[in-house]
């Protein structure tokens, strides 16, 4: 028998070039930092969160005074004056102050208890506090544009204007100011004779003082700090005599006077101090004549 003849054909091998193994991590690797790329764009896209809004703009830090109410009007005619600072409100609408917390919830205006003085005043001004203290304990709902500030309750609408728009700071040379509190180590003192006898200060361009303490006519220099932060008088007096309450104040304002002073303006009012005598004085502008 004979054998069958079978014909195998093999192939011959591709020869294998020292290049292909590093083509082919070359791939892997161009892969692997392209998916690693996408996924850092994704995580990053996702990660752009927006950002907060800003904290909404309060009254706090600002002193406004009332242009105009709908509603239950301010006895005496006011203005109301409130005053934001340290998590606080003060208030004052014609006669005594109130101070009491204050806090900013939404549109709301919270205040807490609140503590008054307890001056008499004249008139339908003696129910001021009674109008400010309502008003604020009411709750109010606020709003601030700018320097205006709306308070709004049930039975009234108050519009405000920060103080310094409404009453920009007086310059203290070429102002004639008139004294209107004796400040002593523990309080600020007012009387019938001072509102009596009204002494008055006025400082020229040339730093030239004439003015008066109720009594006798004062003159003499005064050299003001550029940022008028410190007045240093030299002042002298006649030397009349007159009543005794009068010549009290007097004296009281030639010690306040005397050297150097601080001094601070807040709109129409400015207040001096005296460290080396332990009192000041509380003076407000005169309308210009």
């Amino acid at each position: 028998m004979m054998a069958a003849s079978v014909q195998v054909t093999i192939p011959t091998p591709r020869p294998v070039s020292p290049y292909d193994g590093y083509m082919r991590a070359t791939v892997k690797v161009g892969f692997v930092i392209a998916a690693i790329a996408a996924a850092a764009g994704c995580s990053s896209d996702a990660g752009d969160d927006p950002a907060p809004p800003a904290p909404q703009a309060t009254p706090m830090g600002r002193t406004f005074l009332s242009t105009a109410v709908q509603g239950q009007a301010i006895p005496g005619g006011g203005p109301l004056e409130l005053r934001f600072f340290d998590g606080r409100v003060s208030a004052s609408a014609g006669c005594n102050t109130s101070n009491g917390e204050a806090r900013f919830k939404a549109d709301v205006l919270e205040v807490g208890q609140l503590g008054t003085t307890l001056l008499g005043c004249p008139g339908a001004r003696a129910q001021a506090d009674e109008w400010q203290n309502s008003l604020l304990k009411a709750s109010p709902h606020w709003k601030l544009e700018g320097n205006t500030l709306t308070l709004a309750t049930a039975d009234r609408t108050v519009t405000l204007l920060d103080k310094k728009e409404a009453k920009p700071d007086k310059p203290i040379v070429g102002t004639t100011w008139a004294v209107t509190s004796l400040l002593q180590p523990d309080a600020a003192v007012t009387s019938a004779a001072l509102n009596r006898v009204q002494p008055t200060i006025l400082i020229d361009k040339d730093g030239k003082v004439t003015g008066s303490g109720g009594c006798n006519r004062l003159t003499g220099s005064a050299e003001v700090a550029k940022d008028g932060a410190e007045i240093t008088f030299r002042l002298g007096s006649t030397k009349m005599m007159c009543e005794k309450d009068v010549m009290e104040i007097e004296n009281h304002l030639t010690r306040a006077l005397g050297g150097t002073v601080t001094a601070a303006v807040d709109a129409d009012t400015l207040t001096l101090e005296n460290p080396a005598t332990d009192t000041g004085l509380v003076l407000r502008a005169r309308p210009a004549s």
